[in-house]
């Protein structure tokens, strides 16, 4: 059976807008980077979010269904691997090529700014259309302005979408259905959204501070990541990956962690891997109280406290349906390019919850003690919809 390899990465989020700058940031020292704070999206309130500061394409010349900041951030990741696609689409055929999206907010940000419009002119504006919030447009999008002709659909599961669409991607790949796939996520920051946590008193005003006995909630963030996979041997592999469904409650996890047990012990049986083979993990760990007390039992019932582990929305926010994809992109950083080792440090206040089980946290500037083989990525999301990606070193 074909294996699935992420050969390239297109990354931008509030961390930088290039696998470079991304990397230079996340692995920082001195004291955290990504987020800033704004009252843009809730006025008269500042608000830690993860946003995007870079210049976005325009998409002006595009039919007006298929612009919006989503896309513009997901023509900006494409950006950075149009080349290796290309040669992809020439080698294969536009028919070989696929397209596997994962996002929650499409276009609402536009539906906002329209309905604004609306309110003080009586008209919609011209370079709007409903279309634009569409969850499919995404996909539609990467496939128009490629001009490939495969398979192109969006999943959209809350905070696990993208991590889902990488798993979609590899079965296209293993099944034969594909030669390559564009695969990833991506999310804009909207009003609607920071709302919706708010009235789950589940946003943090400043930077979030996962597996603290202070933890108060998420930050919100934006961004993308489309990998270009193929079954052509590159720098990292999708080894292995989870899936599972809860359905325990509408928007808390299940306390007892038994579907994002399985979606682990799922990615490692289909690696073939045991717990001890892991090098790094990059938690969901979103600092909501529930959330992380779910998260930490499972990851000490499965891989003890020595594991070395962190979760990196301090620093990118949370994307929700990018950040799958977006924390993929950032275990992709960790195994490529990085000889030294470095591990994405977790910064919190060190005020440890005595509550939840000791895990093996990384400190800024923190090594791994042997070489990085294998990291595993955690997505946890609404209804209970619980993946898990294991990348490994080609």
């Amino acid at each position: 059976m074909r294996s699935a390899f992420l050969n390239e990465l297109g990354i931008i989020c509030a961390l930088g807008s290039s696998p470079a700058e991304v990397t230079a940031a996340m692995f920082a020292e001195d004291y955290p980077r990504g987020l800033s704070m704004t009252d843009a999206f809730t006025p008269g309130r500042m608000l830690a979010v993860g946003e995007v500061a870079a210049q976005l394409p325009d998409l002006s010349e595009l039919p007006v269904t298929l612009r919006g900041r989503n896309n513009s951030l997901l023509m900006h990741a494409l950006g950075q691997i149009r080349p290796a696609v290309e040669q992809a689409i020439s080698r294969y055929g536009r028919d070989r090529v696929a397209v596997v999206i994962g996002t929650s907010t499409s276009g609402v940000g536009e539906s906002e700014n329209a309905q604004r419009h609306w309110q003080e002119h009586r008209r919609w504006p011209s370079d709007f259309d409903y279309y634009q919030q569409e969850m499919g447009t995404a996909a539609q999008f990467v496939a128009h302005v490629l001009g490939t002709r495969g398979p192109a659909h969006v999943i959209s599961t809350a905070c696990s979408s993208s991590a889902k669409a990488l798993a979609s991607a590899a079965r296209l790949i293993k099944a034969g259905l594909a030669d390559a796939v564009i695969a990833g996520g991506a999310d804009s920051l909207c009003q609607f959204t920071i709302a919706g946590f708010r009235s789950l008193e589940s946003v943090s005003d400043t930077r979030c501070n996962p597996l603290s006995a202070n933890r108060r909630g998420i930050n919100i963030g934006e961004g993308a990541a489309l990998f270009l996979m193929t079954a052509e041997p590159g720098p990292v592999r999708l080894a292995g990956w989870g899936e599972s469904s809860d359905a325990h409650h509408m928007s808390a996890p299940d306390p007892s962690g038994r579907g994002a047990t399985e979606v682990v012990r799922q990615a490692l049986e289909r690696a073939g891997l045991h717990a001890t083979d892991i090098d790094y993990i990059n938690l969901h760990g979103t600092a909501t109280p529930q959330n992380d007390a779910m998260e930490a039992r499972i990851v000490a019932e499965i891989f003890g406290a020595d594991t070395p582990v962190s979760s990196t929305k301090p620093l990118t926010g949370h994307a929700l349906g990018a950040a799958g994809a977006i924390e993929a992109g950032l275990s992709w950083l960790t195994l490529v390019g990085n000889p030294d080792g470095f591990l994405p440090p977790h910064w919190w206040d060190r005020q440890a919850d005595p509550e939840l089980p000791s895990l093996h946290l990384v400190q800024p500037g923190e090594t791994a003690t042997r070489p990085l083989r294998h990291v595993l990525s955690q997505s946890f999301a609404f209804g209970g919809s619980n993946a898990a990606l294991l990348l490994a070193s080609g």
